[in-house]
């Protein structure tokens, strides 16, 4: 297939005729006419079909469309990197965060490749896990931090570096923790009223196994996707609520919770995914070695 022939197609479909496509690019309608034709003769495919003046995109077309938008879209990412690296500007590092990863988690995780001697651009992307990995594959990201590895049905070829974990606390408002406290670990969380993290959280999976376990009923009043929602409901006493324990005094500063208690038998988990077996980008470098040697080595301590 000719790349030439598919960017004539990809403007067609944009401009919605051939007479348009052709004004843009200074060529006469029956030339940029001929290279379409010739891309449908190489696919044995019609990409359009002709409703009154104006053409339409076969359900073929509208296939093809999308991989010539990200094809393009490539090529101009390409274009605009390569001249800021000419200018000496700073390149872009794109790091997607998995919605379940705290965001007091994910910025110390991600502040260290902003101390690097050479500069980078973070463009920083929080979606779900399967969104995300869906942009990895396609190097739309250069990293993606995740409270899970890569799973084993992901349709994307990477792989998972470990950053660390962490023990789990049980946080809660200093009322509500002095009532728990009254009663032994971890019976005191039978009947609690808890807020647990959203379904896409390694974190819920593992407490509702934890809490099955040990034949605990938390009484559940609140579910959330975001840990600071979370933080913040338990801020005013409706819940008792899990976080990692690296973040717990970082969750007392700020939202005034106090912790009830800890437990090993459950462990918050953190994993960089990268498209790389071995790990060269310096970026990602600088985050690794930070994970591993200084934020989750003091939860291990």
């Amino acid at each position: 297939m000719n790349l030439r022939h598919l960017f004539y197609f990809w403007k067609v479909a944009n401009a919605g005729s051939v007479t348009r496509a052709g004004e843009e690019l200074h060529l006469t309608p029956q030339t940029v006419s001929g290279q379409v034709q010739q891309l449908e003769r190489d696919l044995g495919r019609e990409l359009f079909m002709r409703r009154g003046r104006r053409l339409e995109l076969t359900e073929d077309g509208k296939f093809v469309l999308g991989y010539a938008k990200e094809i393009f879209a490539l090529q101009s990412e390409l274009e605009v990197m390569v001249r800021q690296q000419r200018t000496g500007r700073p390149s872009a590092f794109r790091i997607g965060v998995a919605d379940a990863v705290p965001k007091t988690l994910a910025y110390r995780l991600l502040e260290p490749a902003l101390q690097l001697p050479n500069p980078h651009r973070v463009v920083c992307t929080e979606w779900r896990l399967d969104s995300l990995l869906s942009e990895l594959a396609v190097h739309r990201l250069d990293l993606v931090v995740a409270d899970l590895p890569l799973p084993d049905t992901a349709e994307v070829r990477a792989f998972s570096h470990r950053l660390g974990d962490s023990p789990v606390s049980f946080l809660a408002e200093p009322s509500l923790a002095e009532r728990c406290r009254r009663q032994p670990f971890p019976g005191c969380l039978d009947g609690a009223p808890m807020l647990l993290p959203g379904s896409d959280s390694a974190m819920r999976a593992k407490l509702v196994r934890w809490f099955g376990k040990l034949k605990l009923r938390p009484r559940v009043v609140g579910e959330f996707d975001g840990s600071s929602l979370m933080a913040a409901f338990g801020e005013t006493g409706f819940g008792v609520f899990a976080a990692p324990s690296v973040l717990a005094e970082e969750l007392h500063e700020r939202h005034g919770v106090v912790q009830i208690a800890e437990t090993r038998d459950i462990m918050a988990e953190y994993f960089a995914i990268s498209v790389e077996r071995h790990l060269t980008h310096p970026c990602v470098q600088a985050i690794t070695q930070a994970a591993r040697h200084r934020i989750f080595r003091a939860a291990a301590a």
